[in-house]
């Protein structure tokens, strides 16, 4: 990227980063009733009489993603092709919600009409071949079709693993580990002074995944450590493939935790579940995405560390916006915000 277009770039960055949530503009949100968000935020789905409660959150969400990818199509304009492919990379996440979507549909032969009501409606670029995908008969048949497209590794991969266990959780398994794959393998195209710094924020991506895939595949659903390793995408920063390996190995919860590299080991110190590593591993992805967002000098790794951000704010929004729908307390919908600490009892399972 030439420096003309570093410069507009980190200075599109900068200006758009004043749309972040901070922890005291979060609170007055949290305070809005239902139609004073609709207004702030353009929802008007949600004040649709007609509409269910179902419909109108359905509605949000879309609109919600919708902001997102329209901000990730500014960003991308003055970057080079390399650039534009880590951040459709990282974007190509809500393609293949509407994969899984597509694949259960298959599975359990649900009504075509089923299945659209809750598929994403996508930009082009991320966007897959619909009608195509409804076309097919069976998985198999879904996932070669994506074989002849940009998803065609992780359709690949999906759909020779399914081939091998026929078992829906191996398959959305396969579909999640080929697309962090490929994201990590985005970041490695990076040379000179944008490489290490793209490279240390993915790295930080990969480290929360597979801390968190590291401990479910192997405490909740019993993997032995070869599958377990199976599953994960080393990282370059803290979690590479040897230190997976020796994790991968012990065999309770707490060893795993006490094994970790700093900081993680001090900051997961006081975990007592997979909803609390969870929790935090997340919190420590975001601040290494404000540091980098506040402080760092390339472009590419400030708009992903923006665009991890703002998804983190959609969520928020959406939370927020589904209490209110649903009539919930408010002290309940503080604690989805984080704006209060949950009362979960131990041992409760985290949500994937």
């Amino acid at each position: 990227m030439s420096a003309t277009a570093q410069a507009y770039l980190n200075t599109r960055i900068t200006a758009m980063s004043v749309q972040l949530l901070d922890a005291q503009t979060l609170t007055a949100l949290s305070r809005l009733t239902l139609p004073a968000l609709a207004e702030r935020f353009a929802l008007e789905p949600v004040l649709d009489e007609q509409l269910s409660a179902r419909a109108k959150a359905r509605a949000v969400e879309q609109t919600l993603i919708h902001t997102l990818l329209a901000d990730l199509a500014v960003l991308a304009r003055p970057m080079t092709a390399t650039g534009r492919g880590l951040l459709l990379s990282w974007a190509r996440k809500y393609a293949l919600f509407n994969l899984k979507t597509l694949i259960r549909g298959k599975l359990y032969e649900l009504d075509q009409a089923e299945i659209r009501a809750n598929l994403y409606d996508l930009p082009e670029r991320v966007r897959l071949p619909h009608q195509e995908l409804y076309r097919a008969e069976n998985v198999l048949e879904l996932l070669r079709v994506l074989e002849r497209g940009p998803l065609r590794l992780i359709a690949r991969q999906a759909r020779e693993s399914y081939e091998q266990r026929r078992d829906p959780f191996v398959l959305e398994a396969a579909v999640d580990q080929r697309y962090y794959a490929e994201l990590a393998r985005q970041a490695m195209q990076f040379q000179g002074a944008e490489a290490d710094a793209v490279r240390q924020l993915v790295g930080a991506v990969l480290d929360r995944m597979n801390l968190l895939w590291l401990l479910r595949f192997r405490f909740s659903f019993g993997f032995s450590p070869s599958e377990a390793f199976y599953q994960l995408v080393p990282s370059k920063r803290l979690l590479h493939r040897d230190r997976l390996l020796k994790l991968a190995n012990i065999d309770s919860f707490e060893q795993v935790l006490e094994a970790l590299p700093a900081p993680l080991d001090a900051l997961l110190a006081e975990s007592k579940s997979l909803i609390d590593v969870q929790r935090c591993a997340g919190a420590m992805l975001l601040d290494e995405c404000r540091r980098t967002l506040t402080s760092g000098r390339s472009g590419i790794a400030r708009a992903l560390a923006y665009l991890i951000l703002r998804e983190h704010d959609m969520h928020k929004l959406y939370a927020l916006i589904q209490g209110r729908l649903l009539g919930l307390p408010q002290d309940v919908v503080d604690i989805a915000l984080d704006l209060a600490e949950p009362n979960c009892p131990i041992g409760m399972p985290a949500a994937a």
